[in-house]
């Protein structure tokens, strides 16, 4: 489906993949780049909100990383959902564009981020007020963008992932 006119009426951009079901051209770094950073920010605003939230809370560790995980999809989500309403997307298109723009970018990045909270000798039972908890997290939040920036950069090149959203700008 040619995503550059689907219910916006032709007067957007053609950013698309090639003719005939060709894979767009290669995406450049910077645009991996600002795709990932995107995501990050979402995903650590959802994800530092649950932490607190079931810290602050005495939740257990895996109640606390359920919730920063919903949370962390949610705000990643929205910071897509938001964009794409602005310019005039119906609700149920820009969820969809919500949707397919960042699913995969935020599962790495909460995968791998969550992946080496857990694996970090005592991280999992740090306070707010701990270093090695900040540590653990923003460390977690370094690695993860520089894993998925080339996963984003992949998928956008071959116009899945953040391409979708470019489509509407």
């Amino acid at each position: 489906m040619d995503h550059s006119t689907h219910g916006t009426h032709g007067t957007q951009h053609q950013h698309h993949p090639g003719h005939h079901g060709q894979p767009a051209s290669a995406a450049s770094w910077s645009t991996a780049v600002k795709a990932t950073l995107h995501c990050l920010t979402g995903c650590a605003i959802g994800e530092i909100l649950g932490m607190v939230i079931g810290t602050a809370l005495l939740w257990g560790n895996v109640e606390t990383m359920v919730l920063a995980i919903v949370l962390a999809f949610l705000f990643g989500y929205s910071f897509t959902l938001f964009a794409v309403l602005r310019v005039g997307l119906a609700f149920r298109t820009a969820i969809k564009v919500a949707l397919a723009a960042d699913t995969v970018s935020i599962a790495v990045m909460e995968l791998v981020d969550n992946g080496i909270i857990a694996l970090v000798p005592g991280a999992m039972d740090a306070h707010l007020s701990d270093g090695l908890f900040w540590s653990a997290l923003l460390g977690g939040f370094a690695v993860a963008f520089l894993i998925t920036t080339p996963v984003n950069k992949w998928m956008i090149g071959r116009g899945k992932g953040h391409a979708v959203v470019h489509t509407y700008h």
